[in-house]
């Protein structure tokens, strides 16, 4: 794709919302504890997923566990961990495992290797390892060849890249996958798919939305298969704001026309 792509446009019609959180929702934090989701665009989130009869879902590297802290009292689908966890609309939760001996054995090894590394931040997660190198850039290679490594001794695993980041995680576990499911269900089948993503990890997902003839939208500079592109976390709150306003717009005018039609039925 051209690093010249437009801004998405305003939406109208029957659409299905995916959202990336960390660096597209959520500003990016140098530890991801401190990352927060301000209170008006999780008012926008709300408002859109009802304005779309609850077809929206966030897509992320993070947990549902984590993901549902960001957005209580709030509970809407959820893909976890790039897809190796899920929640549909009914609450109903698939999970991907790995044996405990397993987990067991790699975070041996990960603590053999990187757990001294000042600025090398190793996060378990129930079905994968997320190694972070944010605050110690010069252990990249030294990470990832770790990884690699580790990756390389167990056929049902695979390696995920992101910013400052390497994830080791189950095979077929992406975000794209997980945008196929959910539009395999209501209230998100029928529907024209949407995805907004600032990461590698979020490739698949374009590439899925792409598919379907959606709209997949990276946020940020860097090369993509995304059709569409806005600037910055920022730049998605106006979108997402916009879009809601946009809809509710919509709504008005179709509710007035429809009064007015049954008015006129009246007479």
């Amino acid at each position: 794709m051209e690093a010249a792509l437009n801004k998405p446009p305003l939406l109208t019609g029957q659409y299905a919302f995916f959202f990336d959180f960390d660096g597209t929702l959520a500003k990016l934090k140098p530890h991801p504890n401190q990352v927060s989701l301000p209170d008006n665009v999780q008012h926008h989130i709300c408002k859109l997923a009802e304005l779309s009869h609850g077809a929206l879902a966030l897509i992320s590297g993070r947990s549902i566990n984590e993901l549902d802290k960001f957005i209580q009292p709030e509970q809407y689908p959820l893909a976890g961990v790039h897809g190796a966890e899920r929640r549909d609309i009914n609450g109903q939760q698939f999970t991907l495992s790995l044996p405990k001996k397993q987990m067991d054995t790699i975070r041996q090894q990960l603590q053999a290797v990187l757990g001294n590394i000042e600025g090398v931040q190793i996060e378990e997660k129930p079905m994968a390892f997320a190694l972070h190198y944010r605050h110690a850039p010069g252990s990249a290679t030294l990470v990832e060849d770790c990884a690699r490594k580790i990756a390389g001794q167990y056929p049902d695993l695979t390696l995920q890249q992101g910013k400052c980041v390497v994830e080791i995680k189950p095979g077929g576990v992406n975000k794209g996958e997980a945008i196929h499911q959910f539009m395999a269900e209501p209230p998100f089948s029928g529907r024209i798919p949407v995805f907004l993503g600032d990461d590698l990890t979020d490739e698949a997902g374009f590439d899925a939305v792409n598919q379907y003839h959606g709209v997949s939208i990276k946020v940020g500079q860097e090369a993509t298969c995304a059709r569409w592109r806005l600037e910055d976390v920022p730049a998605v709150w106006a979108w997402l704001s916009g879009q809601v306003a946009y809809f509710e717009q919509q709504r008005a005018i179709t509710s007035r026309r429809a009064d007015y039609e049954s008015f006129g039925r009246s007479l």
